[in-house]
């Protein structure tokens, strides 16, 4: 359990420092359409939707016999 817990504790302290690294401005065009987005706001949404995807997924794969 306290492993679990220095290691959690590790990779946030790591996501937290890429998160702080990156606050460039990134612009995305779609279309005719110009998004500008920061990184350091793009990264953590990026990474929340990854973690509702595979969680999703995983409890689709839970329910099929």
């Amino acid at each position: 359990m306290k492993t679990k817990l220095i290691l959690i504790g590790v990779l946030f302290v790591l996501i937290t420092i890429v998160f702080l690294q990156n606050p460039g401005e990134v612009v995305y065009r779609i279309y005719f359409w110009k998004i500008s987005l920061s990184q350091m706001i793009l990264l953590p949404l990026t990474l929340l939707a990854g973690f509702a995807l595979g969680f999703s997924l995983a409890s689709l794969r839970r329910r099929r016999p």
